[in-house]
């Protein structure tokens, strides 16, 4: 016998040796409970464990969860995701680098064979899939829903525990499973971090102007805006009854359209707009910013759009969280974004002037402009999300990388985007922004004068380390200057709005009120994070 094969054997030695009192627990834990007397117990346990069997049992509970949008819908997601790991980790690689014989069908009496196997698994029983997946599935929906985990956490020890009563694992490898499994649960935050609070931070205000019923509220309602089947004039106007409504006209422009009710009010002879309102998106909100900003009057968000990226930020979602914070006038300042549109040369020799736009969350250019154009494009013939799915496909195939200047150097990129204040996670893609009144822009690009930029970065992210990737960038700065060497669009919060060689943003010099609940003053807590 070689060196190296006595070396092997010697290993095993003492790693037999080192668990054996481990099995010694297992058997006396399998004798324990196959001393137990029949029981509808046995009935139970074998069909709990059967269901589980593939993960259908979790599969059935994510499906239910993901029926209701928000944070159980996230939750099923993440759960998801946790048992693929889990399942994939147990199976692919610890039973084949662990092998262990399951218990013997002797070691159950006679009369037990009621909650015995029919068809026992043959593989590995090191560790427990079913206890891995359970536990993976239960720690994933506890991390988006402390709730909903605890009212898992008993199932999921009760699938644990079938494996051991129906003679299928050891208690050691139910045990090991369900640490794999609780470990790859805590893992997914590595690619899908977990936000505890809804809310951002932001500055509380007592200058807000008092609203009883919407008194003194000019509130616009974009009724093309979200469910296309809901109207919601009615419900703003019985939240609201004192409020003046306007409603969007097709072919103007919101900002046009509150500008030109603000000169009318001004001209009537006892009327006075304390606030400004919009129901709608991000970018019908945007546009009521823009004028609330302009005229430094307070904002009111009734988000009715489909993603509603602000509005969950500040932290609003319904109308009777502004009814509250417009008759306790309690808001919060925030930071409005701003780009700067410098004129181009036109081939006649004459310039365009200066053209200032603004934006709540996010501004871009590179490859998201045309993504957002193309689906555009194809969004009433497919619908907005069948849309945006082929034109994400189609960008990624062709996209052209883009030579811009920022930061003082000139850099080949693929995007360049610029957020309305630090957004979270950094090194992965942006989420969600933990405060809303930093002063500053977080501005990230991914390179494209590196070799397999794109292969690259997509492996960062599949192994959770694009903030450690060369081809990654990210910065935070309070203003930014960008030129391009080849005009190109800009996109701002989704839509592409301008076209011009050079951009300078920044964060607007006065912050901008926007009406919030001080949820401390209603529950004595922070919100928790609802999806």
């Amino acid at each position: 016998m070689t060196d190296a094969e006595c070396f092997r054997v010697g290993a095993v030695k003492r790693l037999l040796k080192a668990v054996d009192p481990v099995n010694e627990v297992d058997r006396g834990i399998t004798r324990c409970i196959a001393a137990l007397p029949p029981s509808p117990l046995d009935t139970v346990m074998k069909g709990l464990t059967t269901a589980a069997n593939h993960s259908v049992l979790w599969g059935a509970v994510a499906g239910v969860l993901a029926l209701r949008r928000g944070a159980t819908r996230k939750a099923a997601a993440r759960g998801v995701l946790a048992i693929a790991l889990a399942s994939s980790t147990s199976n692919a690689v610890c039973k084949p680098l662990l092998p262990r014989r399951r218990p013997a069908a002797s070691e159950l009496p006679a009369y037990h064979k009621l909650a015995s196997l029919s068809s026992p698994p043959t593989s590995s029983s090191f560790p427990s899939g079913h206890a891995a997946s359970a536990a993976a599935f239960a720690t994933a929906v506890g991390l988006e829903s402390p709730r909903l985990g605890l009212a898992l956490a008993p199932v999921a020890a009760a699938v644990g525990y079938s494996r051991v009563h129906v003679g299928a694992h050891w208690a050691s490898d139910v045990a090991a499973g369900a640490a794999l499994g609780a470990g790859m649960a805590l893992l997914t935050r590595r690619w899908w971090p977990v936000r505890r609070t809804d809310e951002a931070r932001a500055r509380p205000v007592d200058s807000a102007p008092v609203l009883p019923d919407g008194e003194g509220l000019l509130m616009m309602v974009n009724q093309f805006s979200g469910d296309p089947d809901y109207d919601p004039v009615g419900d703003v106007t019985r939240v609201l009854p004192r409020a003046e409504i306007l409603t969007v006209q097709r072919g103007r422009s919101i900002e046009a359209q509150l500008e030109a009710a603000l000169a009318r009010r001004g001209t009537e002879v006892g009327t006075r707009i304390k606030a400004l309102g919009v129901t709608g998106g991000d970018g019908s909100v945007g546009a009521g910013a823009a004028v609330a900003e302009r005229h430094g009057l307070p904002l009111v968000v009734i988000p009715l759009g489909t993603l509603n990226h602000f509005a969950r930020d500040v932290g609003v979602y319904d109308l009777q969280e502004v009814d509250d914070a417009t008759r306790a006038g309690q808001a919060v300042a925030v930071d409005l974004g701003m780009v700067e549109v410098h004129p181009r040369t036109d081939a006649d020799g004459s310039d365009e002037v200066v053209r200032v736009r603004t934006f709540l969350n996010t501004a871009s250019i590179g490859s998201y402009p045309e993504l957002v154009r193309l689906r555009e494009r194809w969004q009433p013939r497919w619908g907005k999300w069948p849309a945006f799915v082929a034109a994400l496909f189609v960008v990624l195939h062709r996209a052209q990388p883009v030579r811009v200047r920022f930061l003082g150097e000139w850099q080949t990129v693929w995007f360049l985007f610029v957020g309305n204040g630090p957004y979270h996670p950094r090194g992965m893609v942006p989420a969600w922004r933990p405060r809303l009144d930093s002063g500053l822009l977080d501005v990230r690009w991914m390179r494209a004068d590196v070799r397999f930029s794109r292969l690259r970065v997509t492996a960062a992210m599949l192994l959770g380390a694009l903030g450690h990737s060369h081809v990654y960038g990210q910065r935070e700065v309070p203003e930014l200057d960008v030129e391009l060497a080849v005009p190109g669009m800009l996109a701002t919060d989704g839509e592409v709005v301008e076209f011009s060689g050079r951009y300078t943003f920044r964060v607007a010099a006065a912050r901008v009120l926007v009406y919030r609940r001080d949820e401390r003053l209603w529950t004595g807590r922070p919100r928790p994070y609802v999806g």
